[in-house]
């Protein structure tokens, strides 16, 4: 028998101090609501969409209830979730009226597809049980404030909610500016801009790893944009024979690198560590494509990674000999 692990994320930016507490809350809540099932033989797969549901919930983060508005003023939730044992594959993107889309995902799994969105997503979601909700039940006041502000911004891209207070941090710690060369230049301050993707990867007792990723995608994004969160390989990925792993950050980039089955390939190919893997795989995000992201990892044989080049990283994780360490920095 294997012994059971999670690890969760709840984003990966500049958390702003007052608003710190309640990722690190939410993050352990989510561990906590899973670790004694799965201690006690839930599947993998289950425990990361009980996890990731609780995330949803939580109006702290960019996922659910709290996600970021689009150009319209809307909320388009993507997620999706993999099995490790069979690399079996769920994912939905663009729904508006649900709010657990991991649930929609891990229903797809069931069917022949691996992909649903939009109109098509939500009427499977109706079909196979799963209850609709007034969207506006996932709108809270910090995002319409936030969705105003960048409105009423001339030249507002939404790849400018990667840019962190004072300049972007590159792989190594270095200060940068957008496309990735050095820069000493103050920056103009900026809104709090949530990049509060969330996920979960998870070991069973059995040995299986499975993962999954929930999002609201970027402020102000375009209607109908899809980031990496529910695309396999890029935000989420899990296989028993290297590990498992789920993405935040800078979407458009993790699509181009397949990060997380990138970092998963790291595990098998190297023989290193999840923590390398992790470290391996930002380090590739930002040399390659000037990329900002976090990153969680669960290998085979139970150990975690966790790794980012932003300032923060939400994340949570069960401790082997009882407990949950949960944290927005990385501790060594």
């Amino acid at each position: 028998m294997t012994q059971p692990r999670i690890i969760v994320h709840g984003g990966a930016w500049t958390i702003p101090a007052d608003r710190q507490k309640a990722h690190i809350d939410g993050c352990r809540a989510a561990v906590d609501a899973v670790w004694g099932e799965l201690q006690r033989g839930m599947p993998a797969l289950e425990a990361v969409r009980l996890a990731v549901n609780v995330l949803e919930a939580d109006p702290t983060y960019d996922a659910g209830r709290g996600a970021v508005l689009n150009a319209d003023g809307q909320i388009e939730l993507d997620a999706a979730i993999m099995d490790g044992a069979t690399l079996n594959f769920g994912a939905v993107a663009a729904v508006r009226n649900f709010l657990h889309p991991v649930d929609i995902a891990r229903k797809v799994m069931d069917t022949e597809f691996c992909f649903l969105v939009g109109e098509g997503a939500e009427r499977f979601a109706r079909e196979a049980g799963i209850g609709a909700i007034d969207p506006a039940e996932l709108v809270v006041e910090r995002e319409v404030r936030l969705y105003n502000e960048l409105r009423a911004r001339a030249g507002f891209s939404t790849h400018d909610a990667f840019r962190p207070q004072g300049g972007v941090t590159g792989a190594a710690g270095e200060s940068a500016s957008a496309d990735g060369t050095a820069c000493h230049c103050p920056v103009e301050p900026e809104p709090a801009m949530p990049k509060g993707t969330v996920g979960a990867v998870a070991l069973d007792a059995a040995g299986n790893i499975a993962a999954a990723t929930s999002t609201g995608g970027t402020p102000m994004k375009r209607p109908g944009r899809v980031g990496d969160s529910p695309l396999c390989g890029a935000g989420t990925y899990a296989d028993n024979e290297t590990g498992g792993a789920s993405a935040t950050g800078f979407g458009e980039g993790i699509i181009r690198v397949l990060m997380t089955r990138s970092a998963c390939d790291f595990l098998r190919d190297g023989g290193a560590s999840p923590d390398d893997a992790a470290r391996r795989a930002i380090d590739l995000l930002h040399r390659r494509v000037a990329g900002h992201a976090g990153l969680i990892m669960l290998d085979r044989q139970g150990r975690y990674g966790v790794h980012c080049n932003t300032e923060h990283i939400a994340h949570a994780y069960a401790l082997p000999g009882g407990g949950i360490h949960a944290d927005v920095e990385l501790r060594r």
